[in-house]
Formats: C-alpha cells, sequence, structure tokens
C-alpha cells in the first residue's frame, strides 16, 4: 500500500471496481488503532491488521469470512540493528481463514544492502516462514493455503529489467533467490506467472527516475500457493493500470481468480 491511510479511497475504489472478496496489504504504515476499519466494513469487509509503528504493518480484508486471525508466524524472527538489544517481531505477517482459504499477507524484510545486518535478517526470516508453511500444508494437505504479499526478491533476471543493474544489490542475490525457491521446493507454486508470463512484467517500480514510464521495474510480489490452493486457480493478473495516476502506490496489485 505504502501507507493504507494516504491510499484508502484509491484501495476502497479497486475494491469494488474489481468486486475483489479478499485483499491482502502490505506496508500500511499505521499502527492498529489508525486503521480506516470503518471505511472498509462499510463496503462490507472485515480487516485483521497488525501495525506497530509508522513503518510496516499487515492486514487482510475479506467480505467471506475472516476466522482464526493469527498475528506472526510460529518461528518468526525478530530484529535489533544493536547487537546488545534483544530482537523484536516486526508487524510483517499476518494469517486467517476466509471461506475456507488461509490466506498469509506477508512483508518480507527489505535486507537494505548485501553487507547490512538486515540482509541477514531477510534470509532468516524467509528460511523460518518456508520451515513453517512446509509444516502448514504437511499437517493439513487438503488445507488451500495462500502466501501473499511483498516478497522484495526478485527469482529470476526474467524479474527485474536490467540484471545488471542489480547485481552486487539486494533482491537479485543468489542467497535470496534460493531462498524464494526453496519454497517451491516443499510444494508452494508461483501461481500467477503461467498467467501473466514475462519478461517485462513487473509489480514494482520504484518512483524516482522515470521507472514507471520507461517500464524498467521488478516483479518481486507474489502469490504463492500449496497444491490444495493451486489447483482451484482459473485465472491471474497484474493489475498495471492501477500504478498510474495521482496518489498511486510504486506497487500494482496482484490479482488470483479461484474456483469456488
Amino acid at each position: 500500500m505504502n501507507s493504507v491511510r494516504a491510499r484508502t479511497d484509491r484501495i476502497l475504489d479497486w475494491l469494488q471496481r474489481t468486486d475483489t472478496d479478499v485483499l491482502a496489504m502490505q506496508e500500511t504504515k499505521c499502527k492498529d488503532e489508525q486503521f480506516p476499519y470503518e471505511r472498509f466494513e462499510e463496503l462490507g469487509y472485515r480487516v485483521a491488521h497488525v501495525g506497530l509503528s509508522q513503518w510496516n504493518g499487515v492486514a487482510i480484508a475479506s467480505r467471506v469470512g475472516l476466522d482464526d486471525v493469527q498475528i506472526g508466524f510460529e518461528d518468526q524472527p525478530g530484529f535489533s540493528k544493536d547487537p546488545e538489544v534483544d530482537p523484536a517481531l516486526e508487524a510483517r505477517a499476518i494469517g486467517a481463514t476466509c471461506a475456507g482459504v488461509r490466506v498469509w499477507s506477508l512483508y518480507v524484510p527489505n535486507g537494505r544492502d548485501l553487507n547490512d545486518p538486515h540482509y541477514t535478517y531477510k534470509l532468516d526470516w524467509l528460511a523460518k516462514l518456508r520451515a513453517d508453511a512446509h509444516a502448514w500444508a504437511t499437517a493439513a494437505p487438503e488445507q488451500p493455503i495462500a502466501l501473499v504479499g511483498d516478497w522484495n526478491v526478485a527469482p529470476t533476471d526474467d524479474d527485474v529489467w536490467d540484471p545488471a543493474f542489480f547485481e552486487g544489490k539486494t533482491h537479485t542475490s543468489q542467497p535470496e533467490r534460493d531462498a524464494f525457491h526453496a519454497f517451491t521446493e516443499v510444494g508452494y507454486t508461483d501461481v500467477v506467472r503461467p498467467h501473466a508470463p514475462g519478461p517485462g512484467v513487473y509489480t514494482y517500480w520504484d518512483y524516482t527516475q522515470l521507472r514507471f514510464p520507461k517500464k524498467q521495474g521488478m516483479r518481486i510480489d507474489f502469490v504463492l500457493g500449496s497444491p490444495a490452493f493451486a489447483a482451484r486457480v482459473t485465472g491471474a493478473e497484474i493489475d498495471r493500470n492501477e500504478r498510474k495516476g495521482k496518489g498511486a502506490s510504486d506497487h500494482a496489485p496482484v490479482i488470483v481468480d479461484l474456483d469456488l
């Protein structure tokens, strides 16, 4: 979202135009008490949100049920830039069951720089999520599970406008890509790519350097589905047009259609 309060009108308009049942949001940038719950409720959506400050923040809005809400996954690691301060959990993961589908809204740490402690934190965060996600799918293989959100990883060269530009930077390093592909190794599938093939298909464009009109983007937002979820997918798309206009986020919505 890059601030849900700054973009509430756009979000609600988009929900109505697309007739969306469940929306996973990341980077809401507000505390729980600041989230505009009433605006969503007026349209028939229930919302689960976790936000601790003006940074991070994740939410799920659903008009088809919102049950068994869980803030954070079981082994989610925390972060502290000061080694003498205990790591603290950040508002980066929230799960809920919506019409029988277990939805996780995820905001993977950025990593910042290959030599930054945040990069190590990112890799640990992904590894712990992968282990828990594997356990969820193994314990209940009939349960459709969707890992939805901003992964801050471009898993292949086709997912960036210029691989050379990103050499030596985060998002495209081999350890990050390996961490992403580890999810497919335990049965999760990128359910969008078959319906939105690349190259040149992105979900994020930096605000600077005219990246969007120059088509210089990255594909870093994904829906990874368990086998039970992937089997129900009938279509998917990236709503690039929503990146246009006044007050747009720097990310575009990723849409998945399911067979009921």
